[in-house]
C-alpha cells in the first residue's frame, strides 16, 4: 500500500489542539491498522522556514519541514487555524505556498480559522465551506465568493474540507480514516480516543448539551441530562 503524506501547516499562534488532534488520530490509527499489517500514513508538520512554532497557548512546537523547501506528491494537506489566523491569511509568501502544495495534494482541509488561509489562497472560491461559529460571518464577508455555511461541524466540496474548529478536527481526521481504510478502523481510533462517537458532518457545531444553561438543582439537572443522553443514543 503507498505511503500516504499528510502535511499539517502551522504558523506562529497557530491553535494546539487543531494540530495535535489530526497527528494524534493519524498517530493512533498506524498503531492499530485492523486487517492489515500498517496503515502507512506519514505525518510532517510544515511552518514557514521550518523552525519552531510557538503555538497560542504558548507551548512551542518542533517544525518538522518549512514549507518554501515542501513539495508533492502529497496526500493531503490540513491548515490550522487559531488566533494568528490573520497574521497567516495576511502573509502573501506563506498562502503562495500552501496555494501551491494544494495544487499538488489529492485533499486539502481546514480547521477552524485556517479556513481563512485557504480561502485568502482562493481555494475555497465557488465552494461550500464552514469554520468555527464565531468567525463565520466574518470569513463570508471578507470572501464572498465563498457558501459560508456556519452550521455543520465540517463540510466536504469536491477534494476540500473544511472543519468547524478545535476538536472538530478529530471528527475530520475520523472521516479521513474511515474514507481511506474504512469505517472498522476509524471506529477502533474513536475508541482510542475515548470519543464519545464518530460525528457525521452535518452535525450542528452548537451542541444540545451546550446550548441551554444547566439547571440549578442537582436532581433536575441529572434528570435533564439522563433525557439528553437517551435521545443522542435513540
Amino acid at each position: 500500500m503507498a505511503e500516504r503524506l499528510m502535511v499539517v501547516v502551522g504558523y506562529e499562534a497557530a491553535e494546539l489542539l487543531d494540530i495535535a488532534c489530526v497527528t494524534t488520530s493519524l498517530a493512533m490509527a498506524m498503531a492499530n491498522g485492523v486487517g492489515a499489517p500498517e496503515v502507512p500514513y506519514r505525518v510532517l508538520l510544515a511552518g514557514p522556514g521550518g523552525g519552531p512554532l510557538v503555538c497560542g497557548s504558548g507551548l512551542v512546537l518542533g517544525g518538522e519541514r518549512s514549507l518554501e523547501r515542501l513539495s508533492g506528491p502529497l496526500d493531503t494537506l490540513i491548515v490550522s487555524g487559531g488566533t494568528g489566523y490573520e497574521r497567516a491569511a495576511s502573509d502573501t509568501r506563506l498562502v503562495g505556498h500552501v496555494r501551491r502544495l494544494a495544487r499538488e495534494s489529492r485533499r486539502v482541509a481546514s480547521v477552524c480559522t485556517g479556513a481563512g488561509v485557504l480561502a485568502a489562497a482562493g481555494l475555497l472560491d465557488g465552494r461550500r465551506a464552514t469554520t468555527h461559529w464565531r468567525f463565520a460571518r466574518l470569513l463570508a464577508e471578507r470572501h464572498p465568493k465563498v457558501a459560508v455555511d456556519p452550521d455543520p461541524i465540517y463540510v466536504r466540496d469536491g477534494h476540500v474540507y473544511t472543519a468547524a474548529g478545535v476538536t472538530n478536527a478529530l471528527d475530520l481526521t475520523l472521516a479521513f480514516v474511515e474514507e481511506d481504510h474504512g469505517p472498522e478502523l476509524a471506529r477502533q481510533v474513536a475508541r482510542d480516543l475515548v470519543v464519545y462517537l464518530q460525528r457525521p458532518g452535518n452535525q450542528a457545531q452548537m451542541s444540545l448539551f451546550t446550548a441551554t444553561p444547566s439547571a440549578p438543582d442537582d436532581g433536575v439537572r441529572a434528570l435533564v441530562e439522563h433525557i439528553a443522553a437517551t435521545r443522542t443514543t435513540t
